[in-house]
């Protein structure tokens, strides 16, 4: 799911918390759908189609900023142009899938009540295998021109092809904060971070897998476990889990009882980790979407002092997409919106701190020099570094199919030791 970007940490690209989406997804493998009606033969047909309809968008619904964004910018920019925008709030992008794949199953093959979906990650592979996307119409976009073809994060989506079937809404960075008013030499390294948390008993966690921040923080594990993520192959294999994964294991089991509650227990999910870095419990917090900690240490729901970690070795980097159901009833006005949400103004309004701060997805160099302005005009962050600085030596995220063994082993190994 897409990262939410909750205070997600982006947690909008959450791996699969349970067996229902999987389970649905299967059932509705072995029964196929009707198939989609052709996509309009142009961008004039698509817009004379979307007028008057209502794009329901189910997304992640515990970021503020991010549902301020949608409420109070992106749909009235939407409405100017004939469709109404109405956000439906989730808890997990999961969920949302999940409403579609049991349509689906009921035989609602042009009538699904989910017309857009801000998803990535293991919920895109599943709805992929589940033929539950639109697929091919983004080359009908007009703003994808904007965007490089040649952007390995906007061609693949944790490791499954994107193929016309979603359109890049933003990009993210995992990232780690930390109070520096506390942690006054901090690590430089991954290795450095478990090495200050075994120096530093209880002031240090992360979230319990499927969280999608906890099951991003094991991945970044496993890449230093490996000796570097070049070490780690993207696409899941059996024998390469056999032999990678057991040093992971055994690095999270030293770590344990030097983290938060002697690792006996680990916070439920990201909201709950913020919680303990903005109580103070901890010294630490990590997050898919750092776009947000410039807003919570600004109402000062975080420590002033609040720094996002640079390591050496670099952080996963991913994007998060919006998605058209292949039996969306609306499907025109969800192209729409996907456009304008691709549109440099909304890019630009996005990217500002003050509203939601995310990455932009458009090509900077291709950019003529007005809207090449337009960015470069945007306030810099007093905590977040720039996309560029950000990430640097960034690391490839690991195809879907690594997630779930990671998530499960974890359930196991850790939190059941």
């Amino acid at each position: 799911m897409p990262v939410h970007h909750s205070a997600l940490g982006v947690r909008s690209l959450r791996a699969l918390a349970g067996g229902a989406v999987l389970l649905f997804a299967l059932t509705a493998c072995a029964a196929p759908s009707a198939p989609a009606a052709a996509l309009p033969a142009s961008w004039q047909e698509v817009v004379d189609e979307a007028e008057g309809q209502t794009v329901n968008l189910w997304m992640y619904g515990g970021d503020e900023q991010g549902n301020a964004y949608v409420d109070e910018v992106l749909a009235p920019a939407v409405a100017e142009a004939g469709v109404t925008l109405r956000r439906v709030p989730v808890a997990d992008t999961g969920d949302a899938l999940n409403r579609v794949l049991t349509e689906l199953q009921a035989g609602r093959s042009n009538d699904g009540s989910v017309d857009l979906i801000w998803v990535n990650g293991d919920n895109f592979r599943t709805g992929t295998q589940a033929d539950a996307w639109l697929c091919d119409w983004t080359e009908l976009l007009p703003n994808m021109k904007d965007v490089s073809a040649e952007d390995p994060l906007l061609t693949e989506d944790f490791g499954t092809p994107i193929n016309g079937c979603e359109a890049p809404w933003h990009k993210a960075q995992f990232s780690f904060a930390y109070n520096a008013d506390v942690v006054t030499e901090p690590p430089t390294t991954f290795t450095g971070l478990l090495e200050w948390a075994e120096q530093n008993p209880g002031r240090f966690t992360y979230p319990a897998p499927p969280d999608f921040t906890g099951s991003a923080f094991i991945r970044q594990a496993l890449y230093n476990a490996s000796g570097g993520y070049e070490n780690v192959p993207s696409e899941f294999s059996n024998e390469a889990y056999d032999e990678l994964s057991p040093a992971l294991f055994e690095t999270l089991t030293d770590i344990a009882p030097s983290l938060w509650r002697g690792g006996d227990t680990y916070p439920a999910d990201a909201d709950q980790l913020n919680r303990l870095y903005a109580e103070g419990q901890v010294d630490f917090t990590m997050t898919y979407g750092p776009a947000t900690l410039t807003k919570l240490v600004a109402d000062g729901t975080y420590p002033q002092n609040t720094q996002v970690l640079s390591l050496d070795e670099g952080t996963l980097g991913n994007a998060s997409f919006l998605a058209i159901p292949v039996n969306a009833e609306d499907r025109a006005g969800a192209m729409v919106v996907a456009n304008i949400a691709l549109s440099v103004e909304q890019q630009v309004a996005k990217a500002d701190p003050a509203v939601w701060g995310q990455f932009t997805v458009l090509d900077y160099d291709a950019l003529n020099e007005s809207d090449r302005a337009l960015f470069d005009a945007l306030p810099a962050s007093p905590v977040v570094p720039s996309f560029d600085v950000l990430s640097e030596n960034a690391n490839p995220e690991l195809s879907a199919q690594w997630v779930p063994p990671l998530d499960d082993q974890w359930r196991t190994a850790i939190a059941g030791r």
